[in-house]
C-alpha cells in the first residue's frame, strides 16, 4: 500500500522554502569552511614561523650546550607537544624525545609534515607533526617539531559549531515552508470553494480578504471589483432582454394591426396609404431602437478610441446650442448660453480636452435635447462651461421637473423611463448613451436632484496628445 504523503510537501511554496534552505546550507557550509582553511593556514604558519626561530636559536651553540638545550626543551613542554632531537650522521639518536630520524624529512629545507614516534614515559606512539631539520657543522642532524593538534581540535569546533547552528536553521526553514504551504492551501481551497458558488450561479458571492493587506488579499480585491461589476452588468442584462421585447414589441404591433386593418378595411389607394404610413412609422421607431442599442454597444465595446484627438469644448457646447436654438424657439424655450470666448492664439485653448468630437457632440446634444423635450413652455435651459482646479465642466440645467434622488443612478439605465414622462416619445437609451461615451473617455457623470434638472460632465485636466 502506497504510503500517502502530506499535501503541502508538493506545493511550491514548501519547495521554495527547501531550496532555500538548501541553498542556506550551502552558504553556510562554504562560510565555515572558509573561516576553517583561513585560520588553519593561520595556525600552520605561526607553527612554522615558531619552528625555525626555536632551531635557529639551538643551532648557534656549542655541542654541548645544544644537548642541553634540547634536554632543557624536551623537559619545558608540560602538555607534550614540543619534539626535538639530535641525530648523528649515521642516523643514530644522540639526544630527544624522538625515535629516529622522520622518514622523508627534507634537511635545510622549510618546515614540512612528517610521521614520527614519540617517546613518552607511557610508551611510545606514532604522530603526525611540523618539524623542521638542519645539518650541523659537525655533520649531526638537528630536529625541532611541534604537534598541530590546535588545527584538528578547531576543525572539531567548527564541525560542533556547524551542527548545532545550521541543523536547527535548516529544521525552523522546512517548519516555515511547510506552516506557510499549509496556510496557501488553505486560502486556496477556500477561494476554489468560493468559486465554485460563483460559477454556480451566486454572483454576490466574493472572494475572502484579509486585513494585513498581502499580495493575495490585493488581488482578491481586484477580482471582488470585477465581480462586482460583472453582477451589475449581469443585472442590467437580466432586464435588457425583456426591455427589448417590450419597447419592440408596441411599435411592431402597432405596424402590424395598422397594415392588417389597411389590407382588410382600405377600400380606397389613400386609405392604404395612409395604413402603410402608420405601419412605417411603427417600424422606423423599431429601427430607432436598435440603431441605438449598436450604438450604445459599439461605444460601450471602446470601439472609437482610435479617433481621439483635441477638442475645444467651448466650440463644440456652441455647436449644439446653435443647433437646438431653433428647436428651444419653436417651443417658446429660452435657451441660453454661458461660454467663454474662442481662443485667438495657435496654443491649447483652457478647455480643450482629448476625445472623440463627435461623440462628445452626441452626448451634449442629448443633454440638451432631453432638456428641451422634458421643460414646459416658458421655460429655460442653460449651456454653461466653467472649469476648478482639477476639470472643465459642461453643465445643462433647465428648469422642467428634475430627476428624484433615488432616481439619479436608475435613469442611466437601458429603457428606463419615469412614471412623470411617459407620454414623452422616447425608447429611454439617451442618457445611457451619455454615460457609455462618458465613460470611454475617462470623465465623470454627475446628476443632481431636485426641482429642474442639472447635469454636469466633468473633463479633467490633462496632457493633451498633439
Amino acid at each position: 500500500m502506497a504510503m500517502i504523503r502530506p499535501q503541502f510537501l508538493s506545493s511550491t511554496s514548501f519547495r521554495w522554502a527547501l531550496m532555500l534552505a538548501a541553498a542556506f546550507a550551502v552558504i553556510v557550509i562554504a562560510l565555515f569552511g572558509f573561516i576553517y582553511w583561513q585560520t588553519s593556514d593561520y595556525l600552520t604558519v605561526r607553527t612554522d614561523r615558531m619552528l625555525a626561530m626555536q632551531i635557529n636559536a639551538i643551532a648557534v651553540l656549542s655541542p654541548q650546550r645544544r644537548l642541553d638545550a634540547i634536554d632543557d626543551h624536551v623537559k619545558q613542554d608540560s602538555r607534550g607537544v614540543q619534539f626535538a632531537g639530535l641525530f648523528g650522521a649515521d642516523g643514530s639518536k644522540i639526544v630527544g624525545n624522538l625515535e629516529h630520524l622522520p622518514r622523508g624529512l627534507a634537511v635545510d629545507d622549510m618546515a614540512q609534515g612528517a610521521r614520527i614516534m614519540k617517546i613518552t614515559q607511557a610508551g611510545r606512539s606514532d604522530q603526525t607533526i611540523r618539524a623542521i631539520a638542519r645539518r650541523m657543522a659537525d655533520g649531526d642532524v638537528l630536529v625541532i617539531g611541534r604537534q598541530v593538534d590546535e588545527a584538528m581540535e578547531f576543525a572539531r569546533v567548527v564541525g560542533e559549531a556547524l551542527a548545532l547552528g545550521l541543523l536547527p536553521a535548516l529544521c525552523l526553514c522546512l517548519v516555515a515552508g511547510a506552516l506557510v504551504s499549509v496556510r496557501a492551501e488553505r486560502r486556496v481551497e477556500e477561494v476554489n470553494v468560493r468559486v465554485q458558488r460563483i460559477v454556480a450561479g451566486d454572483l454576490s458571492e466574493r472572494l475572502p480578504q484579509h486585513k494585513n493587506g498581502d499580495q493575495f488579499s490585493k488581488l482578491a480585491g481586484i477580482v471582488n471589483g470585477m465581480l462586482d461589476e460583472m453582477e451589475d452588468l449581469i443585472g442590467a442584462l437580466a432586464g435588457v432582454g425583456n426591455d427589448i421585447a417590450h419597447d419592440l414589441r408596441t411599435p411592431l404591433t402597432r405596424a402590424r394591426l395598422a397594415l392588417e386593418r389597411g389590407r382588410t378595411n382600405a377600400t380606397t389607394l389613400p386609405e392604404l396609404q395612409a395604413s402603410a404610413d402608420k405601419a412605417i412609422v411603427g417600424i422606423d421607431q423599431s429601427l430607432t431602437i436598435i440603431t441605438a442599442l449598436l450604438r450604445l454597444t459599439e461605444i460601450e465595446n471602446g470601439r472609437r478610441s482610435a479617433g481621439f484627438g483635441r477638442v475645444a469644448l467651448a466650440d463644440l457646447a456652441r455647436e449644439v446650442a446653435d443647433l437646438y436654438e431653433p428647436i428651444a424657439d419653436d417651443k417658446r424655450i429660452a435657451l441660453k448660453t454661458d461660454l467663454p470666448a474662442t481662443a485667438s492664439s495657435a496654443f491649447a485653448q483652457p478647455h480643450e480636452v482629448h476625445g472623440d468630437r463627435d461623440l462628445l457632440i452626441e452626448a451634449i446634444a442629448n443633454l440638451v435635447d432631453n432638456a428641451v423635450k422634458f421643460t414646459p413652455a416658458g421655460g429655460q435651459v442653460e449651456i454653461a462651461l466653467t472649469s476648478d482646479d482639477r476639470a472643465s465642466i459642461v453643465r445643462i440645467q433647465d428648469s422642467g421637473p428634475g430627476i428624484s434622488e433615488s432616481e439619479c443612478e436608475a435613469v442611466l439605465r437601458r429603457f428606463y423611463r419615469s412614471d412623470k414622462i411617459r407620454s414623452t416619445p422616447g425608447v429611454g437609451l439617451g442618457l445611457s448613451l451619455v454615460a457609455a461615451i462618458v465613460k470611454l473617455h475617462d470623465f465623470q457623470l454627475t446628476i443632481v436632484p431636485g426641482p429642474g434638472c442639472v447635469v454636469e460632465i466633468a473633463c479633467p485636466h490633462q496632457r493633451l496628445v498633439a
